[in-house]
């Protein structure tokens, strides 16, 4: 294998850990002291006033164009309110395969309905396994419960967010860079003020005291650098030296990394639902992806 090749598949792996760590710290804060609305908080102040100085003194762009202020309306603070409320009340394993999982359906099926965009017969193979997956989980749930968990719900909103974004970057020609920068300090721009003012937070001196520095101190860390600047430099990266769709391929990793991770961290128990759901959103992310049956 060509060592470019290497780095890019190397760049591949590191951001599916990161995007799996992502659904592992993104949990522990959903049940830590922290309230959602704090974990957003820390993420966007984090990412935003890192962000800031390249932004301001080297890769300056006008900011406030109405595309990138629908864009991180979409992708950040829709995405995180749905997210993060998600990761409250869904056990990790099961926000591992719903989250990766609803993401490229709701993409495929956006950019259809927005960008009139045609896919192959393997894409549509791909959302058929990854939602017949998901509906294996929720009939489970809704058999033992009586109902989905409002977490469920949210993490749908949260995915049908990202792909409303992602169509919108794709139709307006959005560049990384004007993507990461935007969704930090826009979302920032508009979300700090009203949580300051008006929402509830579980931050106070004596629970930092306390120990709830060191949850702060993890979401600050990879919430706002691991995950969103990290992970965009190595996906970038990867997509430009071994393509887009052997990057998306990749992330049929996700569902299982971080899905069978959650079961040891958080003690969840592995429940046959779990396992096929799993099993099947894995295997459609990778008919979603791939190019191995639309070659001449």
């Amino acid at each position: 294998m060509d060592n470019s090749i290497r780095q890019g598949y190397l760049a591949a792996f590191g951001a599916v850990l990161i995007w799996s760590g992502f659904i592992l710290v993104s949990r522990m804060g959903g049940i830590s002291e922290l309230l959602s609305y704090d974990v957003i908080a820390i993420r966007y102040a984090t990412c935003a006033a890192l962000v800031l100085p390249f932004w301001f003194f080297k890769f300056r762009f006008k900011l406030w164009q109405p595309k990138f202020v629908i864009c991180s309306l979409f992708g950040g603070l829709g995405y995180a309110l749905f997210a993060f409320q998600g990761f409250e009340t869904t056990p990790g394993s099961q926000s591992a395969v719903l989250l990766p999982g609803l993401i490229p359906v709701m993409i495929i099926v956006l950019s259809v309905i927005i960008n009139k965009q045609g896919h192959p017969w393997s894409k549509w193979l791909g959302v058929g396994i990854i939602t017949s997956g998901i509906a294996v989980l929720f009939l489970q749930e809704f058999l033992a419960q009586g109902a989905l968990f409002i977490g469920h719900l949210s993490l749908t909103g949260a995915a049908f967010c990202w792909g409303i974004f992602s169509v919108l970057l794709s139709r307006w020609q959005v560049t990384p860079w004007q993507a990461t920068a935007s969704l930090a300090m826009i979302t920032c721009s508009i979300y700090m003020p009203i949580y300051l003012l008006f929402l509830p937070t579980n931050i106070s001196l004596e629970l930092i005291n306390a120990g709830l520095w060191r949850d702060m101190l993890l979401q600050s860390f990879y919430q706002g650098f691991m995950a969103t600047i990290v992970q965009m430099l190595l996906y970038v990266r990867a997509v430009q030296i071994i393509g887009a769709a052997n990057m998306g391929t990749m992330m049929a990793m996700v569902p299982v990394i971080a899905g069978i991770s959650a079961l040891f961290v958080f003690d969840e128990p592995a429940k046959l639902s779990l396992v096929i759901a799993m099993a099947a959103v894995s295997i459609g992310v990778w008919f979603a992806n791939t190019q191995y049956f639309n070659r001449k």
